[in-house]
């Protein structure tokens, strides 16, 4: 896969960064790097291959599910800058 300016333009913009027109076609390369690299990652057969969270083997450790700060909405409404029957209120933002 190979990308032109216009590409690169696109994905600056989608991305956010503002990027020079003169620097267009060197970006341009990188991408083109990366993205054969990641070809080349695609041809790699992983046939029997379990996945994996980690290189080292390990079970993580569970903690039971309890609630343990329940029972403070008034402590918690506190702090808001408007409240009622036990809720928070914001302004309203559709008609």
């Amino acid at each position: 896969m190979s990308l032109d300016k216009a590409t690169v333009a696109r994905i600056a913009t989608l991305a956010r960064i503002k990027v020079p027109e003169a620097d267009l076609e060197a970006l341009g390369q990188e991408l083109n790097q990366i993205l054969h690299w990641v070809e080349q990652l695609d041809q790699v057969d992983t046939t029997g291959v379990e996945p994996m969270t980690s290189v080292a083997a390990m079970t993580l450790p569970l903690r039971p599910d309890r609630v343990t700060d329940g029972d403070r909405a008034d402590d918690i409404l506190k702090n808001a800058p408007n409240a009622m029957h036990g809720f928070f209120t914001v302004p309203k933002v559709v008609e």
